[in-house]
């Protein structure tokens, strides 16, 4: 049955619904040419359109050829596409004159584009083309790009933060063999299962260390929602991180003991001289967090041997990550052909051919679940994993502070897990959260004292 997409958008900004919706039996796995919705009619004068894409040169690689099979396709329509390196500099880019008129953005610089009219809803232009996508997306990632009960713009990656791991460093069957907590399957794990492979992993005649997580923000937030913890005081208008509340104080003291463990984790010395993915690509660590993107690379690594497992769980399962999303220009040459470019990008064959090199996990979920994402019997054997990781995303909130927000807390969030000896938890995660206060709520925070001050 085919769906409105303004319906659902409308729906979604109201309820969040966390989880994959029912998914189309996956046959033999392989990605069946879908019939193309229907376009507008062709312009009357020749228009130029640009599409603009950040990634690396092989990610970007499928994208040049959609773009000349569009082009080839589509009388009086000349596409052209524009690409930058990380999305930083796309970002940097939509800022001037002549930002792309279709173009990927991630889910974090949404209230920004709104703000600057440099995107406008696609739900009744999708519905116009008779876009059926039924179970095909998630309502939390319709959820994500809409406001003001509009979809904005049409979700197109998912990036759900998983655990690599090395399987000649982390064998689970070995170490349920010598009596050690191992998990039984790849579908959940234990943070005390996490940590058992952190110490096996270790080995120091090898010189080889456990685990990897960045004392970041975002590196400790898997943990912190697993371990009933919250990051901020609000998900919907955060006016101060929440790293001194009582939950996440919790989730941290179960947490950190693993992650200061100078035995198990890489050292000073060792960061110095190269990245912890270095590291794992050179076979001396066990784990690292990453998402979907990671895979390419890691099986050009000649010997690595490697798989994934979900972020382990304190109390709940859950993972951080964000999304991307297609966007449209309001000031694109025709909006009309736009938006036919942009259902031609969100087709089940057009995001299967991009998601064949290995890069992307699409949002389409028809896509994620074919073997064009599963790529079946190459590394890593678990990927899905992945897809499986979706339906328990924490996104975190819409702000347009947080590179203020990330400058003010960073040196003190990094204390948490380096600092060596021991650490006065209620003081650093104070003196984290006041700092935050300084950035997402200047004013009460200027006039207010502070929370461990006020007994908060």
């Amino acid at each position: 049955m085919r769906t409105s997409m303004r319906a659902v958008a409308a729906t979604a900004a109201l309820l969040l619904v966390a989880g994959l919706g029912a998914c189309s039996d996956e046959g033999n796995g392989s990605t069946q040419p879908s019939a193309s919705p229907s376009t507008s009619a062709p312009p009357a004068e020749p228009v130029d359109l640009t599409l603009g894409m950040f990634g690396s040169k092989a990610e970007l690689a499928p994208y040049r050829d959609l773009v000349e099979q569009y082009n080839a396709m589509t009388p009086g329509v000349t596409v052209t596409l524009r690409t930058w390196r990380t999305p930083t500099a796309a970002e940097k880019a939509l800022s001037g004159n002549d930002a792309p008129d279709v173009y990927l953005a991630a889910r974090r610089d949404l209230p920004r584009l709104i703000e600057d009219n440099l995107s406008r809803p696609v739900d009744e232009l999708l519905d116009e083309r008779f876009v059926d996508f039924g179970d095909d997306y998630s309502r939390a990632a319709l959820e994500a790009f809409s406001e003001s009960a509009r979809l904005q713009c049409m979700p197109y990656g998912v990036e759900p933060q998983v655990i690599y791991y090395n399987t000649d460093l982390i064998d689970f069957d070995r170490m349920n063999k010598r009596g050690l907590d191992a998990p039984s399957d790849h579908k959940r794990w234990s943070f005390e299962q996490f940590a058992a492979a952190a110490q096996f992993a270790t080995r120091p005649r090898r010189d080889t260390r456990g685990v990897y997580v960045s004392p970041t923000i975002e590196g400790l937030a898997p943990f912190i929602y697993s371990g009933s913890g919250q990051l901020f005081d609000s998900t919907d208008d955060p006016t101060s991180l929440a790293f001194s509340s009582g939950g996440t104080q919790s989730a941290l003291e179960r947490t950190l003991p693993l992650l200061r463990n100078g035995a198990l984790t890489l050292t000073e010395r060792q960061l110095s001289r190269a990245s912890p993915l270095t590291w794992f690509e050179r076979g001396r660590l066990g784990m690292i967090a990453g998402d979907r993107s990671l895979v390419p690379q890691l099986r050009k690594v000649e010997g690595l041997r490697f798989d994934v497992m979900p972020m382990p769980t304190l109390d709940s399962f859950t993972t951080t990550g964000d999304l991307t999303g297609l966007c449209l220009n309001p000031a694109a040459p025709s909006i009309g052909a736009a938006a036919d470019l942009l259902v031609y990008l969100i087709s089940d064959d057009a995001v299967s051919t991009v998601v064949r090199t290995g890069y992307l996990q699409p949002a389409n979920q028809k896509v994620a679940l074919s073997d064009a994402f599963l790529q079946v019997n190459r590394e890593p054997l678990n990927a899905q994993v992945f897809t499986g990781s979706v339906r328990y995303l924490k996104l975190p909130p819409l702000l347009s502070t947080w590179n203020r927000l990330h400058r003010a807390v960073d040196t003190e969030v990094a204390d948490l897990v380096n600092d060596p000896g021991s650490i006065d938890l209620d003081a650093v995660t104070s003196r984290i959260d006041e700092e935050s206060q300084r950035v997402l709520s200047p004013e009460s925070a200027s006039e207010s004292p502070s929370p461990s001050a006020s007994g908060e």
